[in-house]
């Protein structure tokens, strides 16, 4: 898949307020400054399409993205820590668990895991109740830049055997480096290949 038009749509506060229309979406969500906007960014080759902070907690809102006038990126607020109330992060946890379980256009789920660090307890919460919601979900291990390839192989397959608890299958995943642009390909091939497969049926 080639990105020919990137465009911004729309910041909401809630799923009522999200673009109206058939598109499909693709959703990005994970910790906070897990590198859901680097990656966005990386995946259309836009890098002033989604705003980047250093700081944790920039994306507050439900942001829309229209690619190639046909479906929609989405970046989600970061769960986890970010540097803000601990009112502030329910709220927007609870926003986003809102609209990733309601929305009938949602495609397919990607959800975020820094590679750099031994599995973390609220990443497979959330992986674990959206699965048993039903959402179509991939897994995505970003800055695999910043690991060598032992630490690399170690940290995915200690991911991996944790997912195994509670799941009969691995959702599958991809290994990224949005500076790289390490499996970006990848990712963009399973959104093709996810639209076509919604256009057939």
């Amino acid at each position: 898949m080639k990105i020919k038009t990137t465009q911004f749509i729309k910041s909401s506060t809630s799923l009522e307020e999200c673009p109206k229309g058939d598109f499909p979406e693709f959703v990005f969500f994970g910790r906070s400054n897990v590198g859901k906007s680097t990656l966005i960014n990386a995946i259309t080759n836009n890098q002033k399409l989604s705003k980047i902070s250093s700081k944790p907690g920039k994306t507050q809102l439900i942001n829309h993205f229209l690619i190639n006038e046909s479906f929609y990126l989405v970046d989600l607020p970061g769960y986890g820590w970010a540097k803000t109330s601990k009112e502030n992060r329910i709220k927007w946890d609870r926003m986003s668990k809102d609209f990733l379980v309601k929305s009938h256009k949602l495609a397919l789920l990607f959800i975020l895991i820094d590679v750099r660090l031994k599995p973390q307890k609220i990443d497979l919460e959330n992986i674990n109740y959206l699965g048993k919601n039903n959402v179509p979900l991939n897994l995505i291990f970003t800055k695999c830049d910043k690991v060598k390839k032992e630490e690399l192989k170690i940290n995915v397959d200690s991911f991996i055997n944790q997912i195994l608890d509670s799941w009969e299958d691995v959702p599958k995943y991809f290994i990224t480096s949005s500076t790289k642009r390490v499996g970006i390909d990848d990712i963009l091939s399973q959104i093709s290949d996810t639209i076509n497969s919604i256009t057939k049926k």
